[in-house]
């Protein structure tokens, strides 16, 4: 169920640490971002093994969430992987309200690409991290729209439109 993409994206923005350290919003975390009531400041260093088994099980409870608010990501590995990173970073209660979420419910990816690049701040920053992370995942919607045409010339959405008119 986990797409091969998203841990490696997981890995790459999140780095790992097996000591326990604050991320920028305080909250104690270890490994490749993992957070939880196991998880406190003081804690013994972890080993590497329990990084990954903790990176995937954080990367499948994404990929859960992504799917339960956006059905239409099922059988989307890329995309599924995209919008799951992003959820694993931001949490799924923002997805969830987000108009990143609508447009991808729609199946309007150009959108959906363009609001992810709006997810770039910290502490009222634009944050260069975040914004090579999106890049990333905008990457990802932009090579499923490009191998996923549906031999009509247009890609499901534009499609659904033009069927509108």
């Amino acid at each position: 169920m986990i797409p091969d993409a998203l841990p490696d994206l997981i890995r790459r923005f999140e780095g790992l640490r097996l000591k326990p350290y604050r991320c920028p919003a305080g909250v104690a975390t270890i490994a490749y971002g993992h957070t939880g009531p196991e998880v406190h400041m003081g804690m013994a260093p972890i080993t590497r093994a329990l990084a990954e088994v903790w990176l995937l099980e954080d990367a499948e409870k994404a990929c859960r969430a992504a799917l339960r608010w956006s059905p239409i990501l099922a059988g989307e590995d890329d995309r599924l992987a995209a919008i799951a990173d992003f959820v694993f970073n931001l949490g799924a209660g923002r997805y969830k309200a987000s108009t990143l979420r609508r447009r991808v419910n729609e199946g309007d990816w150009p959108a959906a690409e363009e609001q992810l690049h709006r997810w770039v701040f910290g502490g009222g920053r634009r944050l260069p991290g975040l914004v090579l992370r999106r890049q990333a995942e905008a990457g990802l919607l932009r090579l499923a729209s490009k191998t996923q045409e549906n031999g009509t010339g247009f890609h499901r959405h534009e499609t659904r439109r033009a069927q509108r008119f």
